[in-house]
């Protein structure tokens, strides 16, 4: 429960943030959402075992 709690919040942040840039200069915001979108894929890649990882190719 706790970690789904963390998980929703860095979500909210990040689009608050999303938000935030996109009020000065929508293009930055959007370059920003696709980065925070691999560094996401990323972070759930690595917590998979190295096993699941082969499978998931």
């Amino acid at each position: 429960m706790r970690t789904v709690a963390l998980h929703l919040a860095e979500l909210g942040f990040a689009l608050a943030v999303l938000a935030g840039v996109a009020l000065i200069y929508a293009p930055a915001a959007l370059i920003l959402g696709g980065l925070a979108g691999v560094v996401a894929v990323e972070r759930a890649l690595a917590r998979l075992s190295p096993a699941r990882r082969k499978e998931n190719r």
